[in-house]
């Protein structure tokens, strides 16, 4: 074997660490997607959302924890741990109107419901699918109404309720809360329903349907997400509502939100009936919401889509 062979051989080695240094060089750098996240920017989220959750939780909770305990709860927390129990809700519920005022408050809640459901569906739905004079005027007057404040519309419904004879009347209130509910969930519906391809419409009219029947058996049925999320805000527009309920209504017509503001007098403010109230008035509305939820993101995405 001549030298230049053993130079050769020696070179080749030599020169083999090279190559990946060469080739690591030439790796394209990993680019992360538009969906994924840094570990970091994970951890950061995620104790953001939880911080988020705390300060909203904080509150309901709290006041859960002070009904629990004695009268003097909220001067003294630490002594609701020593004396845990539902004084303060039997002892609401056997000593105040509260049963009345829950039979007032689910009477307007339930007539809000039922009458924005059936409003804001058939306006949308008659909007989306029909072409009449006005129909643009009448979803911009649906809009504009949305622009005033409901303490400013207080004097005028309140002149047109006595004129009407509607004053200290389930009706009556059920109409004021309707003014409030019908045009956002009008828009939402009419958003909803033009995603509802119109050949379903055609089909029906094709089997002899009239636009009220393919509307209830052909549409509805399409339209339960929508639906839900304007029963849902209906129903939270009556339920805890204050100021209608309280210049319209005379304390035999109580809501539970005007009559628990009975418990906190300007002498002595019960304090301890008033939290063991405000628990108690969460839990339809909670009750609600988890019958809904399934149907709220769907149907409040679907309904934004168009306009």
């Amino acid at each position: 074997m001549t030298a230049a062979t053993h130079e050769t051989g020696a070179a080749t080695p030599a020169a083999a660490p090279a190559r990946p240094a060469v080739a690591a060089a030439e790796r394209p750098r990993k680019v992360r997607g538009r969906e994924e996240r840094s570990p970091w920017a994970s951890v950061v989220l995620h104790c953001t959302l939880i911080l988020a959750t705390v300060i909203a939780a904080f509150p309901v909770v709290w006041i859960l924890f002070i009904s629990l305990g004695p009268k003097n709860a909220w001067q003294e927390p630490g002594q609701v741990l020593k004396h845990l129990s539902l004084h303060n809700y039997s002892d609401v519920l056997a000593h105040s109107d509260l049963a009345k005022w829950f039979l007032n408050t689910v009477i307007v809640a339930g007539g809000t419901t039922l009458l924005g459901v059936f409003l804001a569906s058939t306006a949308g739905y008659a909007v989306s699918r029909m072409r009449f004079p006005g129909s643009r005027q009448l979803m911009w007057t649906f809009l504009v109404t949305q622009m005033f404040p409901s303490i400013v519309l207080i004097v005028p419904l309140y002149l047109l309720m006595s004129e009407l004879h509607l004053l200290d009347n389930y009706f009556g209130l059920i109409l004021a809360y309707a003014t409030t509910a019908v045009p956002f969930c009008a828009w939402m519906m009419k958003g909803y329903f033009d995603t509802i391809p119109k050949e379903i419409d055609e089909a029906g009219r094709v089997d002899g349907l009239t636009p009220i029947g393919t509307f209830w058996r052909l549409i509805v049925p399409l339209a339960k997400p929508g639906l839900a999320v304007t029963a849902f805000y209906s129903f939270l527009t009556a339920w805890g509502e204050v100021a209608y309920a309280t210049q319209f209504m005379q304390s035999d017509h109580y809501t539970l939100a005007v009559g628990i503001r009975t418990f906190a007098q300007d002498q002595r403010p019960d304090w301890a009936w008033t939290s063991a109230t405000a628990i108690i008035i969460t839990i339809p509305a909670a009750l609600v919401f988890m019958l809904v939820q399934r149907s709220l993101v769907s149907g409040l995405t679907a309904g934004g889509t168009k306009s």
